[in-house]
This record gives structure tokens, C-alpha cells and sequence, in this order.
């Protein structure tokens, strides 16, 4: 019998673009139905669908309206949070019913079981350069305010940008730019069991306030393992993914799932008995 009784299907940075529009030759669409097939056949009883942002790839009106009717008529709730690709006023006209805080960013509770999923905002169009991510004060405060008497490890934090250096130079550029007080915050929450995050293109995992903080790769184009380049635009063309959030009284675990590989039965090795 598994401890783990709630499953959330967790994306991010789908980049839609215009119908038709592709991104170093790939449909962002048509990657993004991939793994949203192979969520539903794998996982139909999931409690909730999480997109971390970068939902649109330039932010646009056709864009917001591509991304409606991907997601329409999927077996879960869907949960959108925006990253820097985005743009505020355009999300929130194609999705009004998008609940937000005190202060108009799109952050909110999700409740998942015993736990708590945290959705932050980390789009700031004031930050530089062009494509970091700021969390201000008041998204601070707020996120206090929600930690604040909730059970030790039943909070799980989801952000676009990473609260931690990642090591690719181009990506760190355009990072977090006020990481130091996130993780503070995270640091002083036993609340907090994790952080997911995206922004990077790439599966990792790192330490944000002391606790684990995972990055996942995207549902459509990838960045390739470059510790030099201060490029943050160098992508690779390798399968798109899709993260399987477990939850349960052991607590939480993150898998992920690559989509697009070749296909493969599940065979028994009984050598290994």
C-alpha cells in the first residue's frame, strides 16, 4: 500500500506560440499535447495540473488563445502561474477567472490532500536585464502570510525563477534577482518542504533556503549543459517533459517523465532477483 495518495502533473515553459510558428523547428503545441496525452493515459485520477510559466513565448493575444484550447477539456483543474515570456495584462484578459492576491499578482493556495501547493509570481517587466525575476515585499508578505501555522513539510513552493544559481552563466543572468530574500523566508518556514521551479530548460535540483528546490525541463525545446556561454537564448532539440508531483503521509515526491522517446515494453529482469 503506497503512502502516496494525491498526485499533481506539474509543467513548464510551454512557449506556445502562433499557430503555425515554431521554435528552433518545433511546435510548441504539438510537444505541449504530447505530454498532456501522456499525463491523461497515465494519470487521469491526478488531483490538479500546475503550468509554472512561460505559458506564451512573446506574451501575445493568438498566443493566450492557442493555450485555451490546448488546455480545454482535460481531466484535471488547471492551475497557470506566469514567467517572463508572459505578459500580465494579456494573460489576465484571456484568463480572468485566474485568482490572485491582495495586490493583483497571480499567486495562490492550492490545497492537495494534507498539503499545500504555493503558487508564486516572480514576472516583473521592471526587472533587468529584460527576463530576470523579481519577488517583491508584497509578494512576500503575502507568502508570510500563507505559511504562517501551516503544518511542518506540507508546503510545496512553486516559481518560475529559481531561487539558486543555477551554473549556466546566461540563465544565472537572467535569474532571481532578490533570491537572498525568498530563501530567507524559506528558511525560516518548517512549512516548507520544497520548491519547484522552471525558467532553466533543464532537470535539476538545488538548495533554496535549506531546503530541496527542483528546476524541470520543458514541454517543448531544452537548454543544452553549457557552463560557459553568458548566451541564455542557446537551445536543443530533446524530449519535452512533464513532472509528477506524489503526496501522501511520506511526505513529497518529485519524478519526471520524458515524452517523445522511443517506445519500450516494461520487461522483468530476473537476473536481477
Amino acid at each position: 500500500m503506497t503512502d502516496f495518495a494525491h498526485k499533481v502533473i506539474i509543467l513548464t515553459d510551454i512557449h506556445i506560440t502562433k499557430p503555425g510558428r515554431t521554435i528552433i523547428g518545433l511546435d510548441p503545441t504539438e510537444r505541449l499535447r504530447a505530454c498532456l496525452d501522456h499525463a491523461a493515459r497515465a494519470h487521469p485520477d491526478a488531483a490538479a495540473l500546475v503550468v509554472m510559466g512561460d505559458l506564451t513565448h512573446h506574451g501575445v493575444k493568438p498566443e493566450y488563445e492557442q493555450l485555451q484550447t490546448s488546455l480545454a477539456d482535460l481531466p484535471w483543474p488547471v492551475h497557470l502561474m506566469l514567467g517572463n515570456h508572459d505578459l500580465r495584462a494579456k494573460f489576465l484578459e484571456s484568463f480572468p477567472e485566474t485568482p490572485l492576491d491582495p495586490n493583483g499578482f497571480v499567486q495562490q493556495v492550492v490545497p492537495v490532500g494534507d498539503h499545500f501547493l504555493i503558487l508564486l509570481d516572480s514576472h516583473d517587466s521592471q526587472t533587468l536585464p529584460f527576463h530576470g525575476g523579481h519577488y517583491c515585499d508584497d509578494r512576500l508578505d503575502w507568502l508570510r502570510a500563507q505559511l504562517d501555522g501551516k503544518p511542518p513539510g506540507s508546503c510545496i513552493l512553486a516559481i518560475h525563477h529559481p531561487p539558486f544559481q543555477t551554473g549556466f552563466p546566461g540563465m544565472d543572468l537572467i535569474g532571481l534577482e532578490n533570491r537572498d530574500a525568498l530563501n530567507q523566508l524559506i528558511a525560516e518556514h518548517d512549512a516548507v518542504a520544497m520548491t519547484l521551479a522552471g525558467h532553466i530548460h533543464r532537470t535539476m535540483w538545488g538548495v533554496a533556503g535549506g531546503k530541496p528546490c527542483a528546476v524541470l525541463k520543458s514541454s517543448c525545446h531544452q537548454a543544452p549543459i553549457d557552463l560557459v556561454s553568458e548566451n541564455s537564448s542557446l537551445s536543443i532539440d530533446e524530449p519535452g517533459a512533464y513532472g509528477l508531483l506524489i503526496l501522501g503521509t511520506g511526505g513529497a515526491v518529485l519524478l519526471t517523465e520524458d515524452v517523445g522517446l522511443p517506445s519500450a515494453d516494461v520487461t522483468e529482469d530476473a537476473s536481477s532477483k
